[in-house]
């Protein structure tokens, strides 16, 4: 179980391109093309299937929208932040 991270500690924790979204974490990445969105897409499952920390994710035709949160304790915690880390490490993707 994780704790809920306060107003401040999300953020002064999120990466960067990420923002805030009442009680989830998001980022819209863009694409060139809706296949190259689509392997992102894959990506994103795959880190979340390793991680056992799954988001909502919406592609759209040259964009692929990213959501976190933690349904069970009902808002930001922790994990949330670290998945974000993840999907930008691994994800090779400038803005």
């Amino acid at each position: 179980m994780a704790d809920l991270l306060s107003d401040d500690e999300v953020e002064a924790q999120i990466p960067d391109e990420w923002h805030r979204e009442d009680d989830e974490i998001v980022r819209t990445y863009e694409f060139d093309d809706y296949l190259r969105g689509v392997n992102f897409a894959q990506l994103v499952g795959e880190i979340a299937e390793a991680e056992f920390h799954h988001p909502e994710i919406r592609i759209g035709y040259e964009e692929v929208e990213v959501r976190f949160t933690s349904h069970e304790e009902g808002g930001i915690t922790d994990q949330d932040v670290h998945m974000a880390e993840l999907v930008e490490s691994e994800s090779g993707h400038e803005g």
